[in-house]
């Protein structure tokens, strides 16, 4: 859990900073370095993407998630989280397209998606080896600077379901290394990659409105398709 602790102070810190130094900014400047931070992510989305051996594994993967989660409605509780969020803490008006929920939802999943939130919260709860998180911690401060200071507070409440997603993996950490083979993990990789490249387009770059939040069973039932596969082929 210290890692993430370490993760959820970075981002406080750094949202902090953004705020507070962001009017000095120009909105050229702002619009400038978030986009920068779209085409980066996207960058490493595609590379993580790459790491699949099975590229229909994601595939189904995201097929499958989108499914469970237009089901369930992940991302509209994760909206409507936002929401209840501004209303109580930051007095801003109801709705989905405000600053606030935009900033939360960005930031957000720009944090919980990746491999380093996965990899560095188990081995930060088998053998209190912190450095992934440490490092994570690091490119979330900075990339928080970033996202405060055009999106505003919201980014600071990113740090609510990052210490849940985070802190909950690293206490199941001995059940979750004990099922993942490093396939698997690959394939969740992956998985992850396609949905960066999601943020990076709909959320930092704008290009296109993803739902990217309706994807992110995915994450869970790409090892389970290769589980299955490997029974399969047994």
């Amino acid at each position: 859990m210290i890692g993430t602790i370490i993760n959820v102070i970075a981002i406080l810190v750094g949202g902090a900073a953004g705020m507070l130094f962001g009017a000095r900014l120009s909105e050229r400047l702002k619009s400038t370095v978030i986009a920068g931070m779209g085409l980066f992510t996207t960058a490493v989305g595609l590379q993580m993407f790459l790491e699949s051996e099975n590229s229909l594994i994601v595939l189904g993967a995201l097929i499958f998630g989108a499914l469970l989660t237009e089901w369930w409605g992940i991302e509209n509780g994760l909206q409507h989280l936002g929401i209840w969020l501004e209303k109580r803490f930051a007095g801003g008006e109801e709705g989905e397209s405000s600053r606030f929920v935009r900033g939360f939802m960005t930031a957000s999943l720009l944090y919980l998606i990746g491999p380093m939130a996965i990899l560095g919260s188990i081995s930060d709860g088998l053998t209190g080896d912190y450095n992934t998180l440490a490092i994570k911690s690091v490119l979330d401060g900075f990339a928080s600077i970033a996202f405060a200071s055009s999106l505003g507070v919201g980014v600071l409440f990113s740090a609510v379901p990052l210490l849940i997603y985070q802190g909950g993996i690293s206490l199941l950490a001995a059940q979750l290394n004990s099922l993942v083979t490093p396939v698997m993990m690959g394939e969740l990789t992956a998985t992850g990659g396609v949905l960066l490249m999601g943020v990076g387009v709909s959320s930092l770059l704008e290009l296109k409105k993803i739902r990217v939040g309706n994807f992110l069973p995915a994450l869970a039932i790409a090892p389970l398709i290769v589980y299955v596969l490997s029974l399969v082929v047994k």
